[in-house]
């Protein structure tokens, strides 16, 4: 349920409502009709830190591009029949034991491919050019020169900067082919061979510190692949909405409804594709923030006219939780009761034989699934439901990442307040009471710090500009404080802000002194249980969003 790191996501269908105090959310508009899907670029990923954001990148110039294990097999690359591929960085050395070996097969498909750092110096190590291990490897910012500017490279300037992250150098490119630049520590950092199709960089286009980065993988995906550079994740809804009535058919499906971005678009595209068969279920877990049950079971019943049925399962959900302090059990442990919660109100329903979950790309690559990656913690909406599932899952935003969820909200005619919500995650608070049991007070105290935190950061005008802001309480911390002078024994909580695009990493958030300073004189003063306040300022990665 959670989204990557608390990017969103539900159990059944992601997000959850924003902070208390949101405005009221007016009935959606029909949005205009959009062109589907056509152009796709395959990455493979061979294991590099910065694999999905090659990904991320070539959407954004307009081309659909999905990340695949690099493994994933000569056949699925056809059957998707992509106008070009895109071999990712790793971290292992083309000559090491178990290393990620190049399938020769891949530079016969009759397209362009391009090879980024160890993508390049394994197309130049299996094509007969030569890649060593250098005195001194090349990590962070460099210079490159351009000798030949070739097809990837022109019109772009003679030196520049760009960022690489190697040890293995390339010394000759493949017989052929023309080596285009080199950079202070690579004799050759770009090749190319038009006539064979076969295009490589030693740095990495796919971040900000290589400025020209964009124009390379535009050139590439225009100049060299031929894409039509037209999709968009907009375009995903009208594409969606015929998926979910081929799947669907005349099938009854329900939809879990937390009100936030995620689940609210994924109900609405299945809303659209399918009408009355389907039904909105709204669980109030007991886990939510100050308020938040109501405004969902108001917005959506009375402005967004959803058939919705509440569900009130506090008691339910803290007896399941009762003792349980291991995060990864808390969080089996929700998504487990809440698919329970479901199918005993599908089979009120009817026998609903379809379940909508707002499972986001982010979540997939996060929780290792698509990419062979390792699993850094699972989600609910991909690792947390139980293997006797009785709903067949529908999942019409799993190749989106967060912002382009958001897009795809306001082509569907969602509030721009309800658009742009703080993610949530799907165990709520429940994975915000660290290493501790899960208790009524706690949720209490942990509900009303959150509830300053935000009255402040909104007051501030600073919502907007963070990716997440939240509250942890530390369960079974205590700390001694003097209050009245007396001495006091208290709950610590942990203010936590950052900055993102797409939560795969995350900055510390840079707050103002004056705000943190408002925000825990309040809880101090306004929360009788708590007696400290502390800062997180941790980035992703090392640590992640969420706490659990």
């Amino acid at each position: 349920m959670t989204g990557a790191a608390g990017s969103g996501g539900g159990v059944v269908a992601a997000g959850a409502t924003g902070s208390a105090g949101a405005e009221p959310i007016g009935a959606p508009a029909v949005p205009a009709p959009v062109a589907a899907r056509q152009d796709e670029v395959v990455v493979l990923d061979y294991g590099g830190q910065y694999s999905q954001l090659i990904a991320r990148r070539v959407r954004e110039c307009g081309v659909f591009s999905e990340l695949l294990p690099h493994h994933v097999g000569i056949e699925e690359i056809r059957r998707r029949a992509p106008k070009g591929l895109i071999l990712s960085g790793g971290p292992a050395s083309v000559y090491a034991d178990g290393a990620p070996a190049l399938d020769p097969e891949l530079l016969e498909l009759g397209i362009p491919v391009l090879g980024i750092c160890y993508g390049m110096q394994a197309m130049v190590h299996r094509l007969g050019g030569r890649v060593e291990s250098a005195a001194v490897g090349e990590f962070g910012r460099s210079q490159l020169t351009v000798r030949e500017h070739g097809t990837l490279l022109a019109d772009l300037p003679a030196e520049q900067s760009c960022w690489m992250s190697h040890r293995d150098t390339v010394y000759a490119p493949p017989p052929g082919s023309v080596a285009l630049a080199s950079s202070t520590e690579s004799p050759v950092a770009a090749f190319e061979d038009v006539e064979r199709g076969i295009y490589g960089i030693q740095f990495h286009p796919e971040v900000v510190h290589t400025p020209y980065g964009t124009q390379i993988l535009t050139r590439f995906l225009e100049d060299v692949c031929g894409c039509d550079m037209a999709w968009n994740a907009a375009s995903v809804a009208e594409e969606q909405i015929r998926r979910i009535r081929e799947q669907v058919g005349d099938g009854k499906v329900v939809c879990g409804l937390s009100g936030g971005v995620d689940s609210s678009v994924a109900a609405l595209l299945v809303h659209r594709a399918i009408g009355d068969q389907l039904t909105c279920v709204f669980v109030d877990h007991g886990l939510m923030r100050k308020g938040e049950g109501e405004q969902v079971i108001s917005a959506f019943r009375d402005h967004f006219k959803v058939p919705l049925v509440a569900v009130d399962a506090e008691e339910r959900f803290l007896a399941r939780l009762a003792g349980v302090t291991e995060p990864e059990a808390k969080r089996k442990a929700i998504g487990a009761e809440f698919i329970r919660v479901f199918e005993e109100e599908a089979a009120r329903l009817g026998d609903a034989d379809y379940l909508v979950q707002g499972t986001l790309y982010s979540d997939v690559i996060e929780s290792g699934g698509g990419t062979g990656a390792a699993t850094i913690k699972s989600h609910h909406n991909v690792g947390g439901l139980p293997d006797d599932l009785e709903f067949e899952l529908v999942e019409p935003l799993r190749s989106l990442f967060k912002d382009e969820v958001r897009k795809v909200g306001i082509e569907l005619g969602l509030p721009e307040r309800l658009v742009w919500r703080q993610p949530f995650p799907g165990p709520g608070l429940g994975i915000r009471i660290v290493g501790g049991e899960v208790t009524k007070e706690r949720l209490e105290i942990l509900r009303d710090a959150d509830f300053v935190l935000q009255e402040e950061i909104r007051s501030a005008g600073l919502y907007r500009e963070l990716w997440q802001s939240f509250c942890v309480l530390p369960g079974d911390l205590r700390t001694v404080g003097v209050q009245g002078d007396e001495r006091t024994y208290g709950y610590v909580v942990v203010v936590r802000a950052v900055t993102s695009d797409d939560a795969m990493t995350a900055d510390w958030a840079r707050l103002p002194y004056d705000l943190l300073e408002r925000v825990a004189s309040r809880m101090i003063n306004e929360i009788r249980q708590v007696n400290r306040v502390v800062l997180d300022i941790t980035s992703k990665p090392p640590g992640t969003i969420e706490w659990e």
